[in-house]
């Protein structure tokens, strides 16, 4: 059984008219899958935001209709533009034994020690990455530590992501996640650090003691 359930009703209701359904606080709905025929169904649309809100795009759903229930997985959500109230949305049915692929978000916990005291600033990569996964066995976030990042250059790559070994991440493995960089303001007093040293070495020659080139080349020449 999924964390989460729609009850859902066999729509009789299509095209110009579902406007009426959507007034009276129900949403069409389609389900599509490899070994059902395609259900085109309603449900209370207070109950599918809700639902959706908690179940994202990579959370298995009960779908209970008329006594039957399928697993399923929001794929597709129409909302109006200014409202952003769901106009429509499809579902797929799937075999939890079956593979699918996903775009699951990296959530980015704690801080780096680096950071907090301000010696450095936290460069991020990618907010989400492509995973392939049983259905059955389905994540829907990958959680990054920060507080492992201790010196300035420490990084997070996508090979050092920690999931299962039914999960297969399918970005980049060298894709940079999080890094500790120097800030700004460091980097200029590093760069004029350098300048002066480098002035301070120019003062400090003695010019009697500068050897020019060609200089001998010219003496013996004549």
């Amino acid at each position: 059984m999924a964390d989460y359930q729609i009850e859902a009703q066999t729509r009789t209701v299509k095209g110009k008219k579902v406007k009426r359904l959507r007034r009276d606080g129900i949403t069409p709905i389609t389900v599509y899958g490899r070994k059902i025929e395609p259900m085109t169904l309603q449900t209370n649309t207070k109950d599918l935001s809700l639902t959706l809100r908690d179940a994202g795009g990579t959370n298995l759903i009960d779908l209970n209709v008329d006594g039957d229930t399928y697993n399923v997985i929001a794929r597709d959500v129409q909302r109006d533009v200014i409202k952003r109230t769901i106009l429509h949305a499809d579902f797929i049915a799937i075999d939890e034994s079956a593979r699918i692929t996903a775009e699951v978000p990296v959530i980015l916990e704690g801080v780096s020690p680096v950071v907090a005291s301000r010696k450095g600033i936290l460069l991020t990569g990618p907010n989400t990455v492509a995973v392939e996964m049983q259905a059955v066995n389905m994540i829907d976030s990958i959680r990054v530590d920060l507080s492992q990042l201790l010196e300035l250059g420490d990084s997070i790559f996508v090979k050092d992501l920690q999931v299962e070994d039914t999960v297969r991440i399918l970005n980049d493995p060298e894709q940079m996640v999080a890094r500790v960089s120097q800030t700004s303001a460091a980097r200029r007093e590093e760069a004029l650090a350098t300048v002066a040293e480098l002035e301070g070495m120019t003062e400090d020659l003695d010019p009697s003691q500068v050897e020019v080139a060609g200089e001998d080349d010219e003496e013996d020449e004549i």
